[in-house]
């Protein structure tokens, strides 16, 4: 059993959506046994398709968890946080609710059950968070992983993922030195190489091994990794080590053929149907939500600008294949805010950005005109955030594979924007190069819905905008 959890280790945070779920399901149902406990006769009147009432429930407020990011891998708050964002959450969910059962009167469940059934859930939740934690935290339950290698690459594991919340689904148990390597890793680190590599790892009851010496070349002790790849030891690379646990590619660590011979990537016609489909679907959605904001901020550049001044902004971006295409948004800056004809990066309190820009900025309502090119076909609703043709040509040249994040649409919301804060200049480009390059080779339907999901939680607390 303590095996299972802690190969299991890495999708934690999928079972906490799933027992979430059934408590809000379960929660539906306890509140309406409590809400008719001594009326038979009502109980039996409001009982029929209950369950799938119940599973609806549940559903629906999960995804407003999901929304409000409690179901991210990187959230680092306090107990008075994860609570703040529960209440947002379940605000949002109970809406949802109500939104659902007026458009499905059929599927309608009185008030005061769903009331019942939102303080026993928020209450068991609230605990079920707080025992999850608890057991993440035991070491018991943590994947057990050996590092072959003690160089500079292996170092990058210390260094880079210094947090208790990086190393959450694991524990590193030691650094196994090769002959002549010079280790970069603390010595307590330092496993001693004494038996074959199977045996040490039977010994230390190690889970995965990660491959990271600093050449390969002749130390490679392949009968033993093969031996304990059929004792069902994980034999994985330190680049693939690191996409995994921190969903982001490692730049300084890979290399042509590494991309060549890894999965992912996946460009077959299914795949571009099926990420259409997505687009098409969620535009409608999100366009018969926020159309009365789309009017009001129109009538807000307007009021401010005057007669005359475009409400609408037009760009060129450059999108998939490295095609350039006029992006269009709702104008946050002044009319001369390039005046002279030079591109420039947007900065902290800029002061081109006008006031009702600044807001519309902040709470990202200037994006929503690119519904519009998602339905033209030049952008997807999700993917890397489309640039400018200048910064691309300079990018380009600086940063090795940058190109690699136009094989898919741009997208106007993405992996890169849930990670990393608002990306002005080289340096910040490179940084969420890495989460781009993550999302090109492992793009799907159901890593596109979290994606967009989670945006919801950048909206309402306001993460990376300038």
């Amino acid at each position: 059993m303590f095996r299972t959890l802690r190969e299991q280790g890495a999708r934690w945070l999928l079972l906490l959506a799933v027992v979430e779920g059934l408590i809000l399901t379960g929660s539906l149902l306890l509140s309406m046994q409590l809400r008719y406990w001594n009326d038979a006769e009502s109980l039996a009147m409001y009982s029929p398709w209950i369950e799938l009432r119940a599973v609806i429930f549940g559903v629906v407020m999960v995804t407003a968890l999901a929304a409000v990011g409690l179901y991210h891998p990187s959230l680092r708050q306090n107990w008075l946080g994860f609570l703040a964002r529960q209440a947002i959450g379940f605000a949002g969910g109970g809406i949802s609710i109500a939104i659902v059962f007026y458009v499905f009167p059929q599927a309608y469940v009185g008030r005061s059950v769903i009331g019942i059934a939102l303080v026993i859930s928020f209450i068991l939740i609230s605990l079920t968070r707080g025992l999850f934690v608890r057991l993440l935290d035991i070491e018991g339950l943590k994947r057990r992983v050996l590092v072959f290698g003690s160089g500079r690459r292996a170092a990058k594991i210390v260094y880079s993922m210094r947090r208790r919340v990086d190393r959450r689904g694991f524990k590193v148990v030691g650094f196994l030195g090769l002959p002549g390597e010079v280790a970069a890793v603390p010595e307590e680190n330092l496993v001693e190489y004494s038996g074959s590599l199977a045996q040490i790892a039977e010994r230390m009851q190690v889970n995965e091994i990660v491959i990271a010496p600093e050449d390969r070349r002749g130390q490679m002790p392949m009968n033993d990794l093969l031996l304990c790849k059929q004792r069902g030891i994980r034999i994985t690379s330190l680049i693939t080590f690191f996409e995994r646990e921190q969903g982001k590619v490692k730049l300084s660590l890979i290399d042509p053929s590494w991309l060549i011979f890894s999965s992912g990537f996946d460009a077959s016609p299914l795949r571009k149907a099926s990420k259409r489909l997505f687009d098409g679907a969620s535009t409608l959605l999100i366009l018969a939500l926020t159309w009365p904001l789309i009017l009001l901020t129109a009538l807000a550049i307007r009021i401010e600008s005057g007669r005359g001044a475009p409400i609408l902004y037009r760009q060129e971006r450059v999108g998939a294949g490295g095609r350039t295409f006029m992006l269009i948004k709702f104008r946050s800056m002044r009319t001369d805010a390039e005046g002279d004809g030079v591109a420039r990066w947007a900065s902290n309190n800029d002061d081109r950005v006008t006031r009702v820009g600044r807001f519309i900025r902040k709470v990202r309502l200037d994006e929503l005109p690119q519904l519009w090119n998602v339905v033209r076909g030049d952008m997807s609703l999700i993917g890397p955030r489309p640039e400018r043709p200048e910064f691309v040509v300079d990018l380009e040249k600086k940063i090795q594979y940058y190109n690699l994040r136009h094989c898919v649409k741009p997208g106007l919301a993405g992996w890169a924007q849930l990670n990393y804060p608002y990306g002005a200049g080289e340096k910040d480009a490179a940084e969420k190069l890495k989460y781009d390059l993550f999302y090109v080779k492992n793009h799907s339907t159901t890593l596109d819905l979290v994606i967009l999901i989670q945006t919801v939680e950048v909206v309402l607390f306001r993460r990376g905008a300038r």
